[in-house]
């Protein structure tokens, strides 16, 4: 029996596959309200069907309270739901986060391919990210020159940190123009030289906000190179300028927190400086004070001629000590030089130095001598060798009267080597001739 589940157990552990898997925490749904039904707690109950199937679903009070529409019998609405298991029935239902009605579904699927599109690009990295400056000097508000929007801003702004100059700059935040308006304004406060740039406007339908999704938008704010505070639409509101912002803020006033550093927190820092300072230089002041009254107890403080006489009586022993050696050091080089005095003879030094030259010359002479009786043995070797290779030389024996034959370009020096009609050069002094061997006869014929 232990191999048995309950059926309390099989519902937990669906239960827990379903809450377990990310697929199912967020799921875009569209479909019809049916069976609808407003509880007196403030939930809502419903199904979701369409023609083949029907699928049971809630919303908590806390949701329901931020539709921007009142849901009845028969709509038609894109939602943003989570799946779950309600343990009781063991049925899966799904949980409601986010319902609009289906007239502006095509707006949600064109935000959702350009988030995406705009996502893989790098706009929304956090590495490009700035930071907010944390003591501004300029501050530029980009929003609509009336509403609740720009009026939080300043009060907040003056409230918490008045050295901040304002730079309120209108801007159209709903209507056809309102995209190159944004644009342009975005790029007119960055030449103001502003620390800080919040743009802002109140909440409003996925409509009313579209300009704040426009691609040219995020990559006027993502091209700027001032921080940029995105407090567009209400805390549930999201467009994409938020993702692209250095930093999105739920409504306009937290922008301009965001934005600014708390006076009174600023005061109560200076005022803990302060007394942290002050007790350190009492501190520092009383241990300084102890040390001067100790250093000036010392008993040569007191008697500073002690000191003094010490100093005057060890001066002089240096004095002395000095003296004497440089005395002693002066006699010693003065029998130094005594001795190598004695050690030096001029007259001897200059006879030397004439013995050396005479024998370098003479050195010189011999050396000459030789080198001349060398290149003499040399020349006549030479005109010998010569001598020698004349005598050999074909050149002279042609002149006695020889001829050197060739055949085939090869010296002949027998009649073997030779045949009747064989062509031969005959090499002589003065040129060469060409003939041909009529009849060769050895000596042995």
């Amino acid at each position: 029996m232990a191999d048995y589940l309950s059926v309390s157990a099989l519902t937990k552990y669906i239960k827990y596959k379903f809450d377990q898997d990310p697929h199912l925490q967020s799921v875009l749904i569209k479909g019809e309200l049916s069976n609808f039904k407003k509880h007196s707690s403030g939930h809502l109950y419903f199904n979701v069907k369409d023609q083949n199937s029907v699928i049971n679903a809630m919303m908590f009070k806390g949701v329901a309270a931020k539709l921007d529409f009142t849901p009845k019998e028969g709509d038609q609405v894109l939602l943003e739901a989570r799946v779950s298991v309600y343990e009781r029935r063991g049925n899966y239902q799904i949980y409601v986060n986010k319902m609009h009605m289906d007239g502006v579904g095509n707006l949600y699927q064109k935000l959702e391919a350009l988030k995406k599109k705009l996502s893989e690009a790098g706009y929304f990295d956090e590495r490009h990210k700035q930071e907010i400056p944390k003591y501004p000097k300029k501050i530029a508000v980009l929003t609509a020159s009336t509403g609740a929007a720009i009026r939080d801003i300043y009060s907040t702004i003056n409230n918490r940190y008045p050295l901040a100059e304002q730079v309120q700059i209108s801007t159209l935040v709903q209507d056809e123009q309102a995209k190159q308006h944004i644009i342009e304004k975005i790029q007119y406060a960055q030449s103001l030289d502003v620390d800080t740039i919040i743009i802002g406007r109140g909440g409003g339908s996925i409509e009313d906000l579209w300009n704040f999704n426009e691609e040219e938008v995020v990559k006027a704010i993502f091209n700027c190179p001032k921080p940029i505070i995105s407090a567009v639409g209400h805390e549930t509101d999201f467009t994409l300028s938020d993702f692209v912002a250095d930093i999105r803020a739920a409504t306009p006033t937290q922008a301009a927190v965001i934005a600014t550093p708390d006076q009174y927190e600023l005061h109560q820092q200076l005022r803990q400086v302060k007394l942290f300072l002050t007790r350190n230089i009492k501190q520092h002041v009383q241990q300084q004070r102890k040390y001067l009254e100790h250093t000036a107890s010392y008993y040569k403080f007191k008697t500073p001629s002690l000191l003094y006489d010490q100093q005057i009586k060890k001066r002089d022993d240096l004095e002395k000590q000095l003296k004497l050696n440089m005395k002693l050091t002066l006699q010693n080089n003065k029998q130094q030089l005594s001795l190598l005095k004695g050690q030096f003879n001029l007259k001897t030094f200059k006879q030397n130095i004439v013995t050396h030259r005479n024998q370098t010359l003479q050195k010189q002479q011999e050396l000459t001598k030789i080198i001349h009786a060398q290149l003499h043995n040399k020349k006549t070797t030479l005109a010998s060798k010569l001598d020698n290779l004349n005598t050999l030389s074909p050149t002279n024996t042609m002149l006695r009267g020889y001829t050197i034959v060739n055949k085939d370009e090869q010296v002949i020096t027998s009649t073997q080597d030779l045949k009747e009609n064989d062509n031969i050069e005959l090499t002589m002094k003065d040129g060469i001739v060409e003939a041909q061997v009529k009849k060769v006869r050895c000596k042995d014929e």
